[in-house]
């Protein structure tokens, strides 16, 4: 996309968040797809390889969220401002939810009754749905816009909090988290717990494919501009391609029992939806519903050239470490998930 010189950095910082945020959605995607899907386990073998499968897996995913947050206080503090004081309450759940996802998976195993047992085992299905739709609820919200002011604080008098096509993006991230997560287990499992997350995998892909197309039609009804760089770059119809593509594949390499591939497709399928998101609000970050001049955009809402040049040169230093450590850990867990006496 074209964009004038002088905000070059501005640019630069907006796409680093976005790599940033597709990195944890991703990653983070199919932990909390596992915590969705835990209940379908009918044994308590079942249950720990299934906690077990993201067991060392969960916390570094999160540091994804972490140095996104960070980021984006560094480089867009006054979007950072407005974003966390319009979605406090949800931002806050949001951050229950994944403690309480955290404190599940680490306690259950300390106390072996039944009791126990069932009542994390739901906490971690309940902080993990609870956590996938709020993200979900989230980005709906943004694609329709904040009642921003002037002064680039919310009016909450003429806002909705509750409105509908939220509420729809919130059940679609569910499903597919749901999906990633599936096809996850899928790759992880074997025996007859592989066996009936495949069939599992049938229900969330169907789900989610009907979700999506239902909330692609109501997206395109709700907020026409979601297609305006589209119309306006038409190269950008590659991400598009990219998205049916990977959509189309899972089912392929399902069938095929090709795990792996159908797991690179599902990460592929978030990472372009992703990238869908930033393209449909660009060069906003949040838009205002009340005046497009009241949008918080890279132009005017980044901070000082100055900031935006240390920041990048932190980045440049330390998002190498952040790639390496992601990559060291899944190369050292990868394989089936198998139990021992150091299991969760």
């Amino acid at each position: 996309m074209h964009v004038d010189a002088a905000y070059t950095l501005n640019l630069v910082w907006f796409m680093l968040l976005g790599v940033l945020l597709t990195g944890y959605g991703v990653l983070d995607g199919f932990d909390l797809g596992v915590g969705i899907l835990h209940p379908i386990a009918n044994s308590e073998e079942e249950r720990r390889l299934i906690l077990n499968s993201i067991g060392p897996l969960w916390d570094g995913n999160e540091v994804w969220l972490v140095t996104f947050a960070g980021a984006l206080f560094a480089s867009f503090p006054d979007v950072y401002a407005t974003a966390l004081s319009s979605f406090y309450f949800a931002i806050m759940f949001i951050l229950v939810g994944l403690i309480m996802r955290a404190v599940s998976i680490e306690f259950r195993s300390k106390i072996k009754t039944p009791f126990w047992f069932r009542f994390w085992d739901l906490s971690f299905f309940g902080s993990s749905t609870l956590v996938a739709f709020l993200f979900g609820f989230l980005i709906g919200h943004l694609f329709l816009g904040l009642p921003i002011g002037a002064d680039f604080e919310l009016k909450r008098q003429s806002w909705n909090y509750l409105h509908l096509y939220p509420i729809l993006t919130g059940i679609l991230s569910v499903a597919t988290c749901a999906m990633h997560g599936s096809i996850f287990l899928y790759l992880k499992t074997e025996g007859d717990l592989q066996a009936k997350v495949h069939n599992w995998i049938w229900h969330t892909f169907g789900t989610f494919v009907v979700l999506y197309m239902l909330t692609t039609i109501v997206t395109l009804t709700q907020v026409p501009s979601a297609t305006y760089n589209l119309l306006r770059y038409p190269w950008l119809w590659s991400v598009v391609l990219l998205n049916v593509l990977a959509i189309g594949n899972i089912p392929r390499t399902i069938f095929l029992r090709k795990p792996g591939q159908a797991f690179l497709s599902s990460m592929a399928t978030l990472s372009a939806l992703a990238m869908l998101f930033g393209i449909a609000i660009f060069p906003n970050l949040i838009v205002s519903s009340i005046s497009p001049a009241y949008s918080l955009s890279v132009y005017n809402a980044a901070a000082s050239q100055g900031t935006l040049k240390t920041m990048l040169l932190i980045a440049i230093i330390g998002l190498p470490f952040v790639f390496s450590y992601t990559i060291i850990t899944y190369w050292v867990f990868h394989g089936k998930v198998k139990l021992s006496n150091y299991s969760y």
